[in-house]
């Protein structure tokens, strides 16, 4: 097999974090990869310098920032183009702030011939603490997810954020309604038949929207423990709390609004976003609070 096995990740002045997400991929398969670093306006050169160190890895300017699935989009179509370069059946969608175990992809790409009828395959992912992030959850429905949104932050141990997260069993491979997409292998067929991600999410809930997409369109969505990558989970939204806030808030509602879209649900859409708007808020004083 000559092509590569497409890797994109969204660069926006990603710092030392890409560094090592550079340096541990090419241990987690045995395949020759091919890494797309779709560039929504670094200004730190960490992207350019990766693409000058790694003959594996291609610095890609989407020309703005175009939001996460947006770049996503771009590279794929990207990808698409260059069949002799690129593997076509799938592709692995990464955040740059990911590194990897040695065999962790080989291990997705193993689960994806046990599940041929799945189109997205997560890892295990360990978070900076040593705690296991629950990446593998149901889909939110409008009363869990109105629940977790206002009550998460109050009250952490209510029933409605225990649905929203999930998190029960992250030991044994199974399927789940939507995956993390900080790492998602991705297969092409499925994939660019929903036409990627929805671009309307600027950044948030993207992942959420794809693995709901593809479970009603007849696919599997695949938890991989035998799988791990390490996460700096949240780093970006530390250090710009506000922009990253309003992002999640104005992506909740859209997944919910997208769900309940007809006239007679007009009073549900008013009240979640009113609800959303005051959350919104709240949690944007909170975190201003905590960076003084």
């Amino acid at each position: 097999m000559t092509t590569r096995l497409p890797v994109v990740t969204v660069t926006y002045s990603p710092g030392d974090h890409l560094r090592h997400f550079v340096e541990t991929l090419p241990g987690s398969t045995t395949r020759p990869v091919g890494l797309v670093m779709a560039d929504n306006g670094s200004t730190d050169g960490a992207p350019e310098a990766a693409a000058a160190a790694h003959d594996f890895a291609e610095f890609f300017p989407t020309g703005g920032n175009l939001g996460y699935g947006t770049a996503i989009n771009r590279a794929v179509t990207e990808i698409a183009r260059r069949p002799g370069d690129f593997d076509q059946e799938f592709v692995l969608v990464v955040n740059p702030d990911v590194w990897f175990e040695p065999g962790s992809v080989d291990a997705l790409l193993a689960a994806a011939r046990r599940w041929p009828r799945a189109a997205a395959f997560g890892p295990r992912i360990a978070e900076t603490d040593g705690s296991v992030y629950p990446s593998a959850r149901a889909v939110p429905r409008l009363g869990a997810g109105i629940g977790h949104a206002l009550l998460g932050p109050v009250w952490p141990g209510n029933p409605w954020t225990a649905h929203y997260l999930d998190d029960s069993d992250m030991e044994s491979e199974r399927t789940a309604g939507w995956l993390s997409g900080s790492c998602l292998l991705l297969r092409r067929e499925a994939f660019d038949a929903l036409g990627g991600f929805d671009e309307r999410y600027f950044m948030y809930l993207e992942d959420v929207d794809l693995g709901d997409r593809l479970g009603r369109a007849g696919w599997q969505s695949v938890y991989v423990p035998s799988s791990v990558i390490h996460h700096d989970q949240g780093h970006a939204a530390r250090t710009v709390p506000e922009f990253t806030l309003r992002a999640h808030h104005n992506s909740a509602y859209l997944f919910q609004a997208d769900r309940h879209p007809a006239a007679w649900q007009a009073p549900i859409r008013w009240a979640l976003r009113a609800g959303l708007e005051l959350r919104c808020r709240l949690a944007i004083r909170s975190a201003r609070r905590d960076l003084r």
